[in-house]
């Protein structure tokens, strides 16, 4: 087999049927190309929501379980009886981490562990006018949890250093200024569950653009938040831990569940519905990419059989001469192998221009989402994918044809 004269004819018979190798070659190209805009924009949209629900989510979170699950008097005093009791009301437990400034400081000294913030999370009321909005207000220190979710860069108004100078100031999300109608400067009164009252300065205003936390969270110093709530200096509710290692949290806080003995929750927990949903858009774009690439592959390998039975007496004649079937099939392959190398390329060149004009895509989502261009990524990856799918679809469209035609007897085609 002389593989120089089969690049010879299979360059002929390209050359000869230009429409139809322009044809196949873009079957090829528009099925790669869509495949790389689509994959790099849910790929893109997918992983933006996973970074924006990670930042503002810890790795692990300490917290003391409040619930109503305890056993009452009765059964305490007669274990071994039967006792029926009806409603029983939670008891007046504290929501405190004992010893959690300590706790945290342990924590903090791991070599796995980024950062550590002790806070003091409250459920209050904003009062502004004459309806009060409800909220949470997390006193904290500042600088470390500026450490754990980047809060300087989220600040849209005033700074967050105002917070260290200002001991009655607060930070508030976005969405929650804007009901509340606030803007940095302004006073506010807040009230406590337990009705103590509290006037405040909001100093800034930041945005996770996350609904949920942009409309209901605001930060406070924490010393504030322990005196508004009438409770000592070492009185935290709650302790985040961001880890080097996001996955290395998954164990973490086991080790931490069962070391302390306070429940403990982490991110995978905390965005579980975030992530199934995640699970089932990763799976409807490889069934859609692969019927995509497929329905391209029929497509050429229509083209390549019509192209082997339109040149049938020229086979005929080639077998004739003395070229044997091995022959005839590397012909029909490197008509295959140059369509889905120049249908590949071109493809590529194609979905990453038309993925960067989606990028740059000027794109309002409004108050849900804090994002100003539609999320794109660029990864090797798929474009590798893209080139190898093109080709091996090309080569096995080209191939069954072509052994087809290697085993025609040339008598009987030239007889007609």
């Amino acid at each position: 087999m002389n593989l120089k004269i089969s690049f010879q004819i299979a360059k002929t018979h390209l050359l000869t049927k230009k429409r139809q190798t322009l044809i196949a070659m873009l079957g090829v190209t528009f099925g790669i190309a869509m495949f790389i805009v689509m994959i790099s924009i849910i790929k893109g949209v997918n992983q933006f929501l996973e970074d924006s629900a990670l930042d503002a989510t810890p790795h692990v979170r300490i917290y003391k379980e409040i619930t109503s699950n305890h056993p009452s008097l009765i059964e305490e005093a007669n274990p071994t009886g039967l006792n029926i009791i009806y409603h029983q009301l939670p008891k007046n437990e504290l929501a405190n981490i004992k010893n959690g400034l300590q706790i945290a400081a342990n924590i903090e000294k791991e070599s796995a562990v980024f950062g550590v913030s002790p806070q003091l999370s409250s459920q209050v009321f904003f009062n502004k006018g004459p309806i009060p909005i409800s909220g949470q207000i997390a006193g904290v220190e500042i600088l470390k949890e500026d450490k754990l979710y980047n809060l300087k860069k989220r600040i849209k108004a005033g700074s967050m250093e105002a917070l260290l100078s200002t001991p009655n100031g607060i930070l508030m999300g976005k969405i929650l200024a804007r009901n509340l109608n606030v803007k940095t400067g302004d006073k506010i009164t807040i009230t406590t569950p337990t009705g103590n009252l509290k006037l405040v300065k909001v100093v800034g205003i930041y945005g996770f653009g996350i609904q949920t936390v942009d409309g209901v969270k605001c930060y406070a110093n924490i010393s504030m938040v322990q005196e508004i709530l009438q409770k000592d200096k070492s009185y935290i509710t709650d302790i985040h831990i961001k880890m080097k290692d996001a996955q290395a949290a998954l164990n973490y806080s086991k080790i931490l569940r069962n070391q302390y003995g306070y429940k403990t929750q982490d991110w995978a927990e905390a965005n579980s519905a975030f992530l199934a949903g995640d699970k089932i858009r990763n799976g409807m774009v490889i069934i859609v990419s692969i019927t995509l690439l497929v329905v391209a592959g029929f497509g050429i390998y229509n083209i390549m059989n019509m192209n082997v039975i339109n040149k049938m007496k020229d086979i005929a004649i080639l077998k004739a001469t003395g070229f044997a079937g091995n022959d005839i099939i590397s012909i029909f392959l490197i008509q295959s192998i140059i369509i889905g190398i120049l249908g590949a390329l071109l493809g590529i060149l194609i979905g990453f221009g038309l993925s960067y004009s989606v990028s740059v895509m000027p794109f309002d989502a409004g108050d849900f989402l804090d994002i100003k261009t539609f999320p794109v990524v660029f990864q090797g990856k798929y474009y590798a994918m893209g080139m190898a799918f093109g080709v091996i679809t090309t080569l096995l469209a080209g191939y069954f044809p072509a052994r087809k035609a290697s085993k025609i007897d040339p008598v009987a085609i030239l007889r007609g």
